[in-house]
């Protein structure tokens, strides 16, 4: 008896036994599998690290291509304090580098605000440790350092980008630096501009609208024939922009294409947005050339032409800023006669020919004191105005500005100084009356004329 339960608990001790090491072999089977994916291949890599050097591979090939050699650029892709005569930015400078203030960041990218020592403000592009990019692929591969370089791609993309495309509408590329000692890895110098808030540029002047709309257009027209030829922005939306000095600029360039979608028949030139497609030809050489431009065009139509040309454009301007609507809505045509019916616009409104049909003596109803300036001014507002306290509007010419005031029941006078918009028009400052007149040889003040009823001409 004593026998059959001493050959029962070995029994069942070895099957505790067996139970434990099955679990164990399980638990680190599984365990492996999680780290390190399926089978180790061949070469001692697994498939999870394998996909990882793929993609590395892969971006790096995509660097290769954008790069042109050129006598002003460096001659290799190593970004490690490399200099050009326009960007004198490097290591040794932005090692005393003060950050005064957080401008933004995205799924790949931080921007700061930075102070150089000699007092010149700049904006500084560095990888995003905390972003999007950089959670997914750390979920993925678990592997810091080769996540870190998998995601600083995008700005080394960037940064190439930047010193082959130069163009008034584009950033400035000021320098950069590559060492984690100094500020965190590799980091781009550029010209520090504003973001585009559109809310506020619908509520500007229609000029001031027309200038963002006129360098977008511009800035397209040079990338479709670009030194590295058609660019096509595939992440086209206004956050991509920032505003430097009135000016409309190109700030994100890490998501834009060289390369013209390849095809096999029309079918595959295939332009898909929310509301209209389009379909192009595809050429004899398997191509849909054109297309990066179409693209681009269409995407300034949706996201900055409408809602920002038509409003409030000059009543004689109307049918030319009609017409461009008309033209990029339906894209029929190029990027080239795009930007001549722009500049006919622009040439039109700087020269006053569309003013053409205003009475040429208006002027007459108005007194004239030049070399004074008003004070004591009893403001009123207009919309759009420069200046959101009273009304100031660019005008051609004293004729304009008659023309303006004749039009506004508060209006009995107006200013015109040597203060001049970008397209060489002066700001005229309407008011509903003043209280004295003062000196000023930059100023005249022009007073509308009372009948002798008493009633304002």
């Amino acid at each position: 008896m004593t026998f059959s339960k001493t050959t029962f608990s070995v029994f069942c001790l070895v099957a505790l036994l067996f139970l434990a090491l099955i679990v164990v072999l399980k638990q680190w089977h599984f365990g492996v599998r999680e780290t390190f994916g399926d089978a180790a291949a061949p070469d001692g890599l697994t498939p999870v690290r394998n996909r990882l050097l793929q993609q590395l591979e892969e971006r790096q090939q995509e660097l290769e291509q954008l790069y042109i050699p050129s006598d002003n650029l460096p001659t290799s892709l190593g970004f490690m304090d490399t200099r050009t005569p326009e960007t004198e930015i490097g290591c040794e400078e932005l090692s005393g580098v003060n950050a005064v203030d957080f401008l933004g960041s995205g799924y790949t990218k931080t921007v700061l605000k930075a102070a150089l020592p000699e007092g010149l403000f700049v904006a500084l592009k560095s990888v995003n440790h905390q972003g999007t990019d950089m959670r997914l692929c750390m979920e993925d591969f678990k592997d810091h350092q080769s996540c870190h370089e998998l995601v600083s791609f995008k700005l080394r993309k960037e940064i190439v980008l930047l010193q082959r495309l130069q163009h008034p509408n584009i950033i400035k590329f000021k320098g950069q630096c590559q060492d984690s000692a100094v500020v965190g890895g590799i980091t781009a110098v550029l010209e520090q501009g504003k973001p585009l808030e559109m809310i506020q540029l619908l509520q500007s002047p229609w000029e001031e609208r027309f200038r963002v709309c006129l360098g977008l257009v511009r800035l397209l027209q040079y990338l479709s024939s670009s030194p590295l030829g058609s660019v096509a922005l595939l992440d086209f939306q206004p956050r991509q922009f920032v505003m430097v000095s009135g000016e409309l600029k190109l700030t994100d360039l890490d998501d834009a294409s060289i390369e013209e979608p390849r095809c096999e028949e029309d079918s595959d030139c295939l332009l898909q947005f929310p509301l209209r497609n389009f379909t192009f030809r595809c050429s004899p050489s398997r191509i849909c050339e054109g297309l990066n431009e179409m693209r681009n065009l269409y995407n300034a139509y949706r996201y900055f032409f409408t809602y920002l040309l038509p409003h409030q454009a000059p009543p004689l301007l109307k049918p030319l800023v009609e017409n461009i609507m008309n033209s990029t809505g339906d894209l029929k045509q190029s990027i080239n006669k795009t930007l001549v019916d722009f500049e006919e616009v622009l040439h039109m409104y700087k020269s006053g020919l569309h003013l053409e049909n205003v009475p040429p003596l208006i002027t007459k109803d108005y007194a004239v004191l030049k070399g004074m300036r008003s004070v004591g001014n009893m403001e009123y507002r207009c919309w759009p105005s420069y200046n959101e306290q009273g009304c100031v509007l660019s005008v051609h010419s004293a004729r304009e500005a008659a023309l303006i005031c004749s039009s506004h029941p508060q209006c009995t006078s107006f200013s015109l100084g040597n203060e001049r918009t970008w397209t060489g028009r002066l700001l005229a400052s309407f008011r509903s009356g003043f209280s004295h007149l003062v000196p000023d040889v930059n100023s005249a003040v022009y007073m509308r004329r009372v009948k002798a009823s008493g009633a304002v001409l």
